[in-house]
């Protein structure tokens, strides 16, 4: 396991009632996945937060990229949105788009790329297109891809938030949007795909990584306060659980200090 600041364990401690919330509990286990030097490809919400509680803390080289076009930007805001100001006036240079797509993601470039779901199935391919039976009709129709494609596809590896329901992990997607291991070993390959595909699956419960030979996810570490029953509950296949399950450490104060500091900034006023 690459997982920082976990503690072995077989089930997860039981408090009366965590300090903290579960957008700030995904926040914090994004950010400590991250490393210094990585060139991360990074999204509004949760993936911005953690990449700068990252690079705040113990990842200061952190190279951010945003699809907007900046380049290694140091965000002390949480930006609203990929065009937000800060992002650019922080920024070592402003690209076009197509730069950022050509030269940094599809050839490779890009260690860690963010990505979210309306649905996820075990091989961890994600839908954000359509909830429903067709796509003529659907019953719930969804941002659509964006870039996510691009991202799940050349960056090295992919970090998946998604809150964990019955809803959300699925035995069967309503449509894929982006790949993630297909239907298991050599699916990607297939498709002609150069990254390596997800390589953590964060939720509100806990941590899923591929199966190393048969790329379907495996839980692998618990959040504090949760167990194997209630994350078992919360999926809709039946999910395999590592052998050397983890609780992930809780957030330390410095770091609920941060990232509330930071989601503060996000409700400032347009001036």
């Amino acid at each position: 396991m690459a997982i920082s600041e976990i503690n072995r364990a077989g089930s997860a401690p039981e408090p009366e009632k965590n300090p903290w919330n579960s957008n700030e509990m995904m926040t914090i286990a994004a950010a400590r996945t991250l490393r210094d030097g990585m060139i991360c490809f990074v999204g509004i919400g949760i993936p911005s937060t953690a990449a700068i509680l990252a690079k705040a803390t113990h990842a200061p080289n952190l190279f951010l990229i945003y699809e907007s076009g900046t380049v290694n930007t140091n965000p002390q805001k949480l930006p609203l949105s990929i065009g937000d100001g800060e992002l650019a006036n922080s920024a070592l240079s402003v690209v076009g788009m197509p730069e950022i797509f050509n030269y940094w993601l599809q050839p490779g470039r890009i260690d860690m790329g963010f990505l979210g779901a309306a649905q996820i199935d075990r091989f961890a391919n994600i839908n954000t297109t359509f909830i429903g039976e067709s796509y003529e009709n659907p019953k719930v129709r969804l941002p659509g891809a964006g870039g996510a494609t691009e991202i799940a596809g050349a960056c090295k590896d992919v970090i998946i938030i998604i809150k964990q329901t019955t809803r959300t992990f699925v035995p069967k997607i309503d449509f894929i949007t982006s790949l993630g291991f297909g239907q298991g070993p050599g699916s990607r390959e297939k498709n002609g795909l150069i990254g390596n595909g997800p390589r953590y699956v964060i939720t509100d419960l806990g941590i899923l990584e591929p199966d190393a030979s048969s790329k379907e996810l495996v839980l692998t570490s618990l959040h504090p306060g949760v167990s194997v029953e209630q994350v078992i509950a919360n999926t809709g296949w039946d999910l395999k659980i590592a052998k050397d399950l983890q609780v992930s450490a809780a957030p330390s104060a410095g770091e609920l200090e941060r990232v509330r500091a930071l989601v503060a900034t996000s409700s400032r006023k347009k001036s």
